[in-house]
């Protein structure tokens, strides 16, 4: 597959969001990552979660976080100062420290509060687009719809949605796409749903495969075709610092992220087209 330059198409930034925990939602962004910049694809990862489980899933020790996206929020530090490389090529990250779980509570009385991400990314307070060195943009964002999730949507594109198949996934969707509303009314008019990635999906067990079928039904085509398995390789990996595509590159579960990446690269282009 081959990746056109960034200098003949905009980046597009996408926030991967469930305000639910245990989804894969980190895991998601980490490998989607890395299965994009293993096609060569330039790709920043923003690590919006003050547990900073991207950042260890990525090998960025804590030691190696001095500048943060807890920085970047308080207008302490430039996008470009806050970037770290990662052992994959083509991807950097903006790593989290526990220092965010305090960011929200310091940008009650900030001007532009649900802004602060996309003028960071922007380089200006309201300023027009900058064209960053990257094609793709990925916000992790932690398990809730507070401010920071807020920040990640009203700075974003789109939104990924990995989504658990179990039994009460409906129910938190729907939660989840109402915030999108708000925000698409309020903050962020162009913002939009790239799809919904099904995970954690275990063919042995009759519910995941009534799930998927209740969540494509629901969503039609929003819902990728790539399903992402449970997969103890990937379970495994972020322990040894690595996504599942370096930890094990030929197991199940990295063959469904580099199908998701193909998913995702046609969704986008097809959405760039569009603009």
């Amino acid at each position: 597959m081959l990746s056109e330059s960034a200098g003949t198409r905009r980046c597009r930034i996408i926030a991967v969001a469930n305000q639910k925990g245990g989804v894969g939602k980190t895991t998601t962004a980490i490998n989607l990552g890395t299965a994009l910049a293993a096609v060569g694809e330039r790709v920043l990862i923003v690590d919006l979660d003050p547990q900073g489980n991207a950042s260890t899933g990525l090998g960025v020790e804590r030691h190696g976080r001095a500048i943060s996206s807890y920085h970047v929020l308080l207008g302490e530090a430039g996008v470009s100062e806050a970037v770290v490389g990662t052992i994959i090529p083509n991807l950097g990250l903006i790593p989290s420290t526990q220092d965010l779980s305090g960011a929200e509570i310091e940008l009650i009385e900030a001007e532009r509060r649900a802004f602060r991400l996309r003028d960071a990314l922007r380089g200006r307070p309201g300023g027009p687009r900058k064209r960053l060195d990257y094609d793709h943009v990925l916000i992790d964002c932690p398990p809730s719809l507070n401010l920071l999730t807020i920040n990640a949507m009203t700075a974003a594109d789109a939104v990924l949605v990995p989504l658990q198949c179990e039994f009460f996934a409906l129910e938190g969707l729907s939660q989840l796409l109402a915030t999108v509303r708000k925000v698409r009314a309020n903050l962020n008019p162009s913002l939009d749903i790239q799809g919904v990635v099904l995970t954690m999906f275990d063919q042995r067990n009759n519910l995941s495969g009534q799930v998927a079928a209740d969540v494509k039904s629901f969503l039609g085509d929003k819902v990728y075709e790539t399903i992402i398995p449970r997969n103890v390789r990937i379970s495994e990996a972020p322990s040894h610092g690595k996504p599942a595509l370096i930890y094990d590159h030929r197991c199940v579960g990295s063959r469904a992220y580099m199908s998701l990446a193909s998913e995702v690269i046609r969704r986008e282009r097809a959405a760039l087209a569009a603009a």
